[in-house]
C-alpha cells in the first residue's frame, strides 16, 4: 500500500528572531513551497497540520514560518522536523515516473525470474536515477533506464528489468 504523505523538507534550524525556519527540500523543485498553505508532521502513525507561510527559496533552501510560532525559541523546538504534504496535493508525475518513496522497498525480479532483493535507495548522480537493490546478489545498482527497466508497479512492489540488458549494464558486488 503507498502512503497517504509524501515527505517534501526537514526543518534544519531557526533563521532570525521571529519564527522563521530553514527548511532542506527534498523534492526536484524547491519553488513549489511557494504554494504550499500549510504541511504536515508525522505523529506516530498520524498526521498533524500546520499552517505556514513561505517567505522565500534561495537555491538549496526554503525559509518559511508556521502559525503560533513567532520567536527563535519556539523556532528552535522546530529543528530535524519533517515536512510532508498528502498524496492529494502531491505533484503530478508523468505516467513513466515515480516518487522516490514509492519505489523504496520494491523487489526488483529479471525476465529469468532471479531477484535482485529489495530497492534499498535512488542515487541521482546527474543523468539517469540509478537503482540500488540488496539481496542475494549483494548490492546491485542498476541504470534507471527504459531498455532496462521494463515494468515498475509501485503498488504490488515489484520492478522487472530486462535480464540481458542487466549483464551488460548492472554494476554487481564483486564480493
Amino acid at each position: 500500500m503507498l502512503s497517504t504523505h509524501l515527505m517534501i523538507g526537514e526543518v534544519s534550524r531557526p533563521q532570525g528572531i521571529r519564527g522563521e525556519v530553514k527548511v532542506r527540500p527534498v523534492t526536484c523543485d524547491p519553488e513549489r513551497f511557494y504554494d504550499l498553505e500549510y504541511v504536515f508532521f508525522k505523529r506516530g502513525e498520524t498526521y498533524v497540520k500546520h499552517n505556514v507561510s513561505v517567505s522565500r527559496v534561495d537555491g538549496d533552501a526554503v525559509y518559511m514560518t508556521f502559525e503560533g510560532v513567532s520567536d527563535r525559541n519556539e523556532a528552535e523546538k522546530l529543528r530535524g522536523e519533517e515536512l510532508y504534504i498528502d498524496r492529494e496535493h502531491s505533484v503530478e508525475l508523468p505516467e513513466d515516473m515515480n516518487f522516490i518513496c514509492d519505489l523504496i522497498g520494491c523487489e526488483g525480479v529479471d525476465t529469468n525470474g532471479r531477484s535482485l532483493g529489495k530497492m534499498t535507495d535512488v542515487m541521482q548522480p546527474g543523468g539517469n536515477d540509478v537503482y540500488v537493490f540488496n539481496g542475494p546478489l549483494g548490492e546491485v545498482l542498476v541504470p534507471a533506464l527504459k531498455i532496462v527497466v521494463l515494468e515498475v508497479n509501485v503498488e504490488e512492489k515489484r520492478i522487472l528489468l530486462d535480464a540481458q540488458k542487466l549483464s551488460e549494464v548492472a554494476v554487481f558486488d564483486e564480493d
